[in-house]
């Protein structure tokens, strides 16, 4: 009876032995180890291979079905932003599909429309581009939010991608003011049309604010005194001031109407209908440089009428 417990404990430690010795001493040298290999993915960043079958990892945004090569995850940012990238045909819908930019707080800070640059009626990657004017954030990080189409509606076809950017400080942005030049606004016989044809934009710059179509607005009114010598020798003019006419104030719906208010105190928006629509022109052109404009609304509604 004794010599049968000594045998089961000799056979137990032999167990135990045989276990430990396969674990610390055999098994590190038969485990599989993949390669030192790693994959450019096309924001930047590198991924290696895993286990078990050694495939690399998947890049950011690929199980989702797009990849974002500008902007960069963290990126500083300034607007217009450039965005670019590879997304497959599910995301697009007639060569379309839209990324959206919100700051810390998750305000809506500007939107953009992202075009494919080839066929999309694929399942494969296909090349997209787009801009994405914005406004300046008060919150010194962000998201780019990138929304597949979703014509059905259905929240279960919805695809979402984001990456986090950063806020770069701009101190001035560059804006567009739209003068007349007449030598440009004739038809065939020479005689001037009265259309938009002769508008004329002028770059200037201004300071960043957060009310950027106001501030534009308000440049735009001092008229001569935005031109310099030489584009007056040019040709470009406008009537621009008009004594005792002011912006009063600016409302921008979510539909895309921005309606503009003014003081009119001495009449001076009334005319012939010429010289009445140039100086609309003007104005609706110099409003509808940002993308968010649609449609421009005056106020008083008897402004500009001939």
């Amino acid at each position: 009876m004794q010599l049968n417990k000594i045998i089961l404990l000799v056979i137990l430690v032999i167990i135990i032995t045989g276990v430990l010795a396969w674990k610390f001493f055999i098994l590190p040298y038969n485990k599989i180890a993949c390669t030192e290999e790693a994959k450019l993915c096309s924001d930047g960043s590198y991924t290696s291979r895993i286990l078990p079958n050694c495939d690399f990892a998947p890049c950011p945004g690929e199980k989702e079905g797009i990849l974002i090569s500008s902007p960069k995850e963290n990126e500083k940012i300034t607007s217009i932003l450039e965005i670019k990238g590879e997304a497959r045909g599910t995301w697009f819908f007639e060569a379309q599909f839209n990324a959206i930019l919100l700051d810390d707080h998750g305000n809506k800070l500007g939107e953009a429309i992202l075009t494919a640059k080839s066929d999309w009626m694929t399942e494969d990657f296909v090349p997209f581009e787009g801009q994405l004017d914005f406004i300046p954030s008060s919150t010194s990080l962000g998201t780019l939010k990138f929304l597949s189409a979703n014509p059905s509606g259905l929240l279960e076809h919805q695809k979402i991608f984001e990456i986090k950017v950063q806020f770069a400080e701009v101190s001035s942005k560059e804006v567009l003011l739209y003068y007349y030049d007449p030598e440009k606004d004739k038809d065939e016989s020479g005689n001037i049309k009265c259309s938009p044809d002769g508008l004329i934009a002028i770059e200037r710059e201004i300071p960043v604010s957060k009310t950027p179509i106001q501030d534009v607005i308000s440049l735009f009114l001092k008229g001569k005194e935005n031109l310099t010598p030489q584009e007056i020798n040019q040709g470009v003019t406008t009537e621009y001031p008009l004594e005792g006419f002011s912006l009063k104030g600016v409302n921008l719906l979510e539909d895309g109407t921005l309606i503009l208010e003014f003081n009119d105190l001495l009449n001076k928006t009334l005319g012939g209908s010429c010289r009445v629509g140039i100086l609309w022109f003007q104005i609706e052109a110099t409003a509808k440089q940002f993308p968010e404009v649609e449609k421009v609304q005056f106020l008083p509604e008897e402004l500009f009428q001939p």
